[in-house]
């Protein structure tokens, strides 16, 4: 494992150690790193469970990787879209709402 604190280390690593390092080496380090899913096709599936779970603690930090991947700001907002008429308006509104926050720390 690096030296250099990756997010869950920072976010919760002195809380909950084990629980970073589940992340951190089978979350990120296996799960996402399988190849059948590109990491783009990855993020687009879960920031969209995320947004129809109304799991908005997680949706910040997906939505900036999902960025990192290649999904455009564009596509996020018409995935939160066509998700409104299938997880619901709430949820929708809420992601959209998310969305425009990490977009706007990113100046885009």
């Amino acid at each position: 494992m690096s030296t250099e604190p990756t997010h869950a280390r920072k976010s919760f690593g002195e809380t909950a150690p084990k629980l970073a390092e589940l992340t951190d080496k089978v979350l990120f380090g296996d799960v996402w790193a399988r190849p059948d899913l590109s990491p783009r096709d990855r993020s687009l599936i879960t920031v969209t469970t995320l947004a129809a779970l109304y799991r908005t603690n997680e949706l910040p930090f997906h939505i900036g990787r999902a960025l990192e991947n290649g999904v455009t700001r564009d596509e996020i907002i018409e995935l939160i879209t066509h998700l409104a008429f299938y997880a619901g308006w709430p949820n929708a509104m809420t992601a959209m709402n998310v969305a425009r926050t990490v977009f706007a720390e990113r100046g885009i």
